[in-house]
This record gives C-alpha cells, structure tokens and sequence, in this order.
C-alpha cells in the first residue's frame, strides 16, 4: 500500500514538472496545475507516511501558488508543510512553518484563518515549551481583537493567563488577567468579570501584594451584581484573614469549592496560599494542610518551594 501511494507521488511529481516546462506554443509555465499536482503528491506521501517527502512536496505546491498569486493556498500550503514537521515529532520547525503561513494569510486580508492557526499551533507547542505557547495565544487574541472579536480574543487571553500562572511569572499573569477582566466588562460578561477578579487576587497575594488585591475587589464593587456575590464574600474574607494573618480564616477560604473548583492553575494557587509570617492564626489549619508541618505554618522559604512544586 505504502509503495504503491509513493508511486503515485511520484507519478503526480512528474505531471508537475511537465506542467512548468515551456515551449514554442507554450510561453508560460502552468504554475496552477502544477501546484495541484505537488497537493496530489504531498497527499500520497502523507498516506504513505513518507512525512519529510510530504512536506517537501506542500513546500513546492507553496511555490507555485505564490508563483500565480494564489497567497491563501500557498499558506494553506505551508501550514500543511508544519503539520507534516508535526507528525515527525519537530515542533520547533513546524510552529516556524504555522507562524510564516500566518503571516501569509495576514497579507492575503483573512486574519481569522490566522489567528485560528496560531491558536492551533499554541496547543502543538504547549506541552513541551510553555513559553512559545503564551507567545502564540497572545498573538492569537491580539488579531481577533484587531478584528473586534472579543469573545475570541479573551479566550486566547485566558489561556495566556494561566500559562503565566503555570510558569510563575506572575506579574504578567497580573497584567494579562486585567485585560481579559476589561474585555469580559466589554462584552457585558459579568459572572467572568467575578471570576477574574478571584484569579486576580490570588495572584496579588501570591505576589505579596495585599494592596493590588484589595484594590481588585474594591474596582469589582462598580460591576453589577458583584457586590454582595458569593464571590464577593469569599474574596472580602480572604483578604480579611489574610491581612489579620488568620490562617484558619484564609485556609477556609482558599479550600471552599468556590476556590478548589476554579481552572487548575489557579485553584493550585489558592490551596498553596499562606499568610505573611504564618504567626498569630490557629494551628489547627496548618496541621490539616498537606504542604504544612504539625507544629505549625511552613516558613517563608518552605512557602515558596510548596508552590513550586504545586505549579509544576
């Protein structure tokens, strides 16, 4: 089966070459059916799983279509050609190839079908470098909200959002979590707005920033509905206990299910929370705590290598 579709590859190969030679009756080459032909082959290569063939063959198919000023499908092409990087386990080259056909498909006038690219290519590159990820979903919404489509552009944001969290760069992941709260507002999303400042606080206070949390809640009290909200409350007592160092106060909030069931990254945030100093609450929530010593809250240090390992 293998060989017999590499045959036909390489049979669609020479009706291409055929179709670019010239001659007295034949001034130009027919750039337009020649990359139909390259398509054809890179096809058969795929089927045959011969991926570096393949993706030579979507390469030449790009040539000719941006010989004959067919931008769309040459980057249709070129995309394809980082898939076929894909499947031979080349991620580094295969999101060089998706981010050329983006900007391609830019030039051409349809920057949805990149923005849709990137966003795949963001979840190619995800599980094995984080950082390219947030790279990719922040150039992702950046287009979407070019276009006034905001609704896309905050779920790429989002996604952003709790990478930066993930990697511990946290006063991006602060930066990041207000805007996807602005655009949430925008659209007249108001439940997403609540939950946005929850995350928001999280990462003031895992930053130690007591001041840029209360002041997140404190902006929320203008969204309507948030005043009084269940989310509201948890938040008002978090900072409470956080700022009286109750520890038990703070545990209790930051293991209730409003908090435990939020995205993984940031319910990973609330339950390695600690209060400055860990001094002056009850023991009786550090003892329950999987990260805490029996005799008490972990020192600061011990703090910091519990939500390593947490976000890991």
């Amino acid at each position: 089966m293998a060989a017999q579709k590499i045959n036909e590859a390489h049979e669609h190969i020479a009706k291409a070459e055929k179709c670019l030679k010239t001659s007295l009756t034949k001034w130009k080459p027919d750039f337009d059916s020649a990359a139909s032909e390259y398509a054809k082959a890179a096809v058969c290569f795929k089927n045959a799983k011969q991926y570096e063939q393949a993706k030579d063959a979507y390469l030449k198919e790009a040539e000719y279509h941006t010989e004959n000023k067919t931008l769309f499908h040459a980057a249709k092409a070129i995309e394809q050609a980082g898939m076929m990087m894909k499947e031979q386990k080349k991620m580094p080259e295969a999101i060089q190839y998706i981010e050329k056909a983006c900007m391609m498909y830019m030039e051409n006038g349809t920057p949805d079908t990149a923005a849709m690219a990137l966003d795949r290519a963001g979840k190619l590159i995800e599980p094995i470098n984080l950082e390219k990820a947030v790279d990719l979903y922040q150039k992702a919404a950046g287009v979407f909200e070019n276009e006034d489509r905001l609704r896309q552009a905050v779920e790429l944001l989002g996604k952003a959002s709790r990478l930066l969290v993930r990697l511990k760069r946290l006063d991006e992941a602060a930066v990041a979590l207000q805007k996807e709260k602005n655009m949430y507002k925008e659209i007249e999303n108001f439940p997403m707005c609540f939950k946005k400042t929850t995350a928001q606080v999280l990462v003031h206070l895992h930053r130690g920033d007591y001041v840029a949390a209360d002041k997140c809640v404190r902006e929320s009290y203008s969204l309507p509905g948030y005043s009084g909200s269940e989310d509201c409350v948890a938040m008002e007592t978090l900072l409470q206990g956080y700022d009286e160092q109750d520890e038990d106060q703070v545990y209790r909030v930051c293991n209730s299910p409003l908090l435990k069931y939020m995205d993984n990254d940031y319910a990973k945030l609330a339950i390695s929370l600690r209060v400055p100093g860990g001094g002056g609450g009850k023991k009786k929530k550090a003892a329950a705590a999987p990260q805490g010593g029996a005799s008490g809250a972990p020192a600061p240090e011990e703090e910091e290598d519990d939500y390593e390992g947490g976000l890991c």
